[in-house]
């Protein structure tokens, strides 16, 4: 099912004003339901999987906690899924074909003649998201809820970051941190330069991808300016480790008032609060 077939007849939605917003990933994965009246969380899930699940059992787990945390007793204006993975990549729109994502994505990620591609454009960067999404997710959303939207963690991630002032002056790098994947971002003067995710087993990785990054990228790590989000908090291995190499190192606090309800929801990701 394409993103067009799932997003066909969006405006037709049943009235409603609960928003649903679900992250997916093979090592996890988190929903919330805003009341969009009064701007706030009625209810807020996370679960992290004790081992890396397959697409199949992904499905079944969304299944039993949509039933068992009363998501289905909601009638909701709007839907969206956000898939989290690192089958992707960024190609720049003036090279960008719908026709051909396969050959974007076969040099980055390895690939399956059946997995179905998407991409996103992103919004202030030029640049379109070509990924793998969770196929058999997708179908089971569209069954339960008809029409709805879907986007990659890394489009969400990155829309939300390019609006940051501070991603205009300097260089500036985000590093953010959920389950087993981290993801970095470095920015110069409002231009991306370098953006992918790793998966990760131990704070160590973390520091050896990310400095092996800046090694190639030429930035000093005594100048570039660190700020850290998602599942990081100040103290622990992966701060101190970071302080340790780094020089300017500090936990990232959205300036968006419209995030404040993030801290309502503990253990709930920065992308999946953004999407909201």
């Amino acid at each position: 099912m394409t993103k067009k077939e799932i997003n066909s007849g969006l405006e037709e939605r049943p009235n409603g004003y609960h928003k649903l917003s679900i992250q997916v990933s093979l090592n996890g994965l988190s929903f919330c339901v805003l009341d969009t009246i009064a701007n706030s969380l009625v209810h807020a899930h996370s679960r992290v999987f004790e081992k890396e699940m397959s697409p199949f059992s992904l499905h079944k787990i969304i299944q039993e906690d949509f039933l068992e945390k009363g998501i289905l007793d909601y009638a909701y204006s709007e839907v969206i899924s956000i898939h989290r993975n690192t089958l992707f990549t960024l190609v720049p729109m003036p090279l960008f074909d719908p026709d051909h994502l396969a050959n974007y994505l076969k040099y980055n990620a390895k690939i399956l003649g059946t997995d179905h591609l998407d991409y996103d454009p992103i919004q202030g960067l030029d640049s379109a998201n070509v990924y793998v999404p969770f196929a058999n997710v997708n179908n089971y959303l569209f069954d339960t809820f008809g029409a709805f939207e879907f986007k990659h963690s890394g489009t969400v991630l990155l829309e939300t970051l390019i609006k940051l002032p501070s991603s205009r002056q300097g260089t500036l790098a985000y590093l953010h941190v959920a389950e087993s994947q981290m993801d970095l971002a470095v920015f110069s003067n409002k231009k991306l330069l370098f953006f992918n995710s790793f998966v990760f087993s131990s704070p160590e990785d973390i520091m050896y991808f990310l400095l092996f990054t800046l090694e190639q990228l030429e930035l000093d790590p005594e100048t570039l300016k660190l700020r850290l989000l998602g599942e990081v908090t100040a103290g622990d291995r992966i701060y101190e480790l970071c302080t340790e190499y780094l020089e300017n190192v500090s936990l990232f606090v959205p300036p968006d008032s419209s995030l404040a309800y993030a801290g309502e929801a503990d253990g709930i990701d920065f992308t999946l609060i953004n999407a909201l």
